[in-house]
């Protein structure tokens, strides 16, 4: 009976020094608290519509907290993971929100008009045109003519290539940067128009001559119309025109 009571008292001394030990050690409280905010993380796996993972991770990793992660697939560029506390998980969905929005579609409307000093001919359609009636009181060109007319529809920041003209002899590139709000938008445009002359043939294959005719960017609001360039043409007394409108599509 002594030895179990000595027994029992031994342990209680034991419990009594190493319980306070084990509270009071800073490792042990760490892995506990771990474990607890490991508990605690919310994981998403998020589906991009619109916007690739790798472009937005930088502007996402403002939102990310030190414990947390998000995970990015190479194979997988529309699926995004992420995994945070719950408030930063709910930061990172909203900024996803406001970024992965569809792109604006834009309706670009081109007109090549052809400017000449010596034909003082101009077609029906362009005679009541504002724009060739400003044009005749700023330029020499005493007739114009509608070479072609396209239409070019793309998606806000993609490039666009079409090939235009009487005998599709020209080429016009085009690249749209919508700017502002729904009331207010601005349709800043790159815009390249190129002469493509085939010149013969060498071992079956075409020698062509390109030429640049006008490289410029425009800026304009929805549903405008403006002049992008004039350019001589074989430096006579003719000259292209190039005429832009730009429409944003809802």
């Amino acid at each position: 009976m002594k030895k179990a009571m000595i027994g029992l008292l031994a342990l209680a001394f034991t419990l009594t020094i190493v319980l306070p030990a084990l509270a009071e050690d800073p490792v042990a409280a760490s892995g506990q608290a771990q474990t607890t905010e490991t508990k605690n993380l919310r994981k998403e796996i998020v589906k991009l519509k619109y916007v690739r993972a790798q472009d937005i991770q930088n502007i996402l990793y403002t939102y990310v907290g030190p414990g947390g992660r998000l995970t990015l697939s190479t194979n997988m560029p529309g699926v995004l993971m992420v995994s945070d506390t719950p408030e930063n998980v709910e930061k990172i969905l909203a900024a996803i929100r406001e970024i992965d929005v569809k792109p604006a579609d834009v309706l670009l409307t081109v007109q090549l008009v052809l400017g000449s000093e010596a034909d003082a001919a101009t077609d029906a359609e362009l005679k009541g045109d504002p724009i060739i009636k400003e044009l005749g009181k700023l330029l020499r060109f005493k007739g114009y003519t509608l070479l072609d007319a396209t239409l070019v529809r793309t998606i806000n920041g993609e490039n666009a290539e079409v090939k235009f003209g009487p005998k599709a002899e020209f080429e016009l590139a085009l690249r749209p940067d919508v700017a502002g709000d729904a009331k207010s938008s601005v349709i800043k445009t790159e815009v390249r128009l190129r002469r493509i002359e085939q010149l013969g043939f060498s071992a079956d294959k075409p020698i062509v001559n390109v030429t640049t005719l006008i490289e410029s960017t425009l800026s304009i609001k929805s549903g405008e119309r403006t002049v992008v360039g004039v350019s001589k043409l074989d430096g006579g007394d003719k000259g292209l025109i190039l005429i832009i409108s730009g429409k944003i599509i809802d």
